[in-house]
């Protein structure tokens, strides 16, 4: 195939390019700046262009990116940062697949569209929950719409947190628990929702390459974990304790709403769509994951 990647310079767009062109796609790269490559192609989402030709011939279009949910506190204004910079590129990207008639439209998203589920277990036929996370989750998905409006295939990607061997969740983690200060947070019992970066990547070519699979799609691992339960593992892939609990009242004293939707509560999402539709997981369970993860050079 020949696909068009938006976001492919973080984390999991890095990694996703370098498995199609694996698998023998074909990838273009939308970039900010000026293109410097010949599989590169300019955009600029906030004016609404996507240099011409860029769609010439494209099978699928991968929407990726968006300001880190975890990175700093949640402001005012970084709240609606964190809303426009998922918002704005996803129309762009969505009203151009409707009119160059692109087939198919990967587009991110996040399991905490589910908002805090408690002890349940919910897969994709769940409905929204409630607070700021799931707020964002159903506007950006919500953007996909001149897509599917137009007749493209759309597949809303709601990932949990990919545990990866360099950067993201685990590079601000790692460091911790390689010093002994590994902690469970508050009681521990709130889901932590995961995935490993080798089965995100490949759910993700998975599902471009089985074209009856379309609408809401969990990219998280298939045996739920909770933040007690994803510590002890941690900590043991690693050789080193985690005695230590982080009592809810001072992540919320220091990250406020930050801390209560992302750490203190989550969904505990299963991918049943992925499980019903044959995708082989390599990773089954959070341990699995981080042994990899850790492993990896």
């Amino acid at each position: 195939m020949r696909v068009v990647v938006a976001g492919s310079s973080g984390l999991i767009g890095t990694a996703l390019v370098a498995d199609l062109r694996h698998a023998g796609h074909e990838v273009l790269r939308l970039v900010r700046r000026a293109p410097a490559a010949p599989d590169e192609r300019g955009w600029d989402p906030p004016a609404g262009r996507i240099d011409d030709g860029t769609f010439d011939g494209v099978d699928a279009v991968v929407n990726l990116g968006g300001a880190g949910i975890g990175d700093r506190p949640w402001s005012g204004a970084r709240k609606q940062l964190l809303r426009d910079s998922r918002n704005v590129p996803t129309e762009v990207l969505a009203t151009a697949v409707a009119r160059h008639r692109v087939p198919t439209l990967l587009s991110a998203s996040g399991v905490h569209f589910y908002g805090d589920t408690g002890s349940r277990v919910v897969d994709e036929t769940a409905p929204s929950g409630s607070g700021f996370l799931a707020e964002v989750c159903r506007d950006w998905e919500a953007a996909t719409a001149p897509a599917a409006a137009a007749g493209s295939r759309v597949v809303l990607m709601r990932s949990a947190g990919v545990l990866a061997p360099h950067g993201g969740l685990l590079g601000r983690l790692r460091p911790l628990f390689s010093l002994m200060l590994g902690a469970r947070i508050g009681t521990g019992r709130q889901a932590f929702p995961w995935i490993s970066l080798d089965d995100e990547v490949g759910a993700m070519r998975f599902l471009l390459e089985h074209d009856e699979v379309a609408g809401p799609v969990n990219l998280a691992g298939p045996e739920p974990a909770t933040n007690a339960q994803f510590t002890s593992a941690f900590a043991e892939v690693l050789h080193r304790p985690a005695a230590f609990v982080v009592p809810g009242a001072v992540l919320r004293g220091v990250l406020g709403q930050l801390a209560e939707e992302l750490v203190l509560t989550g969904p505990f999402a299963v991918p049943a769509v992925l499980q019903k539709r044959g995708y082989p997981f390599r990773h089954l369970t959070v341990r699995e994951a981080l042994q990899a993860a850790v492993e990896r050079p």
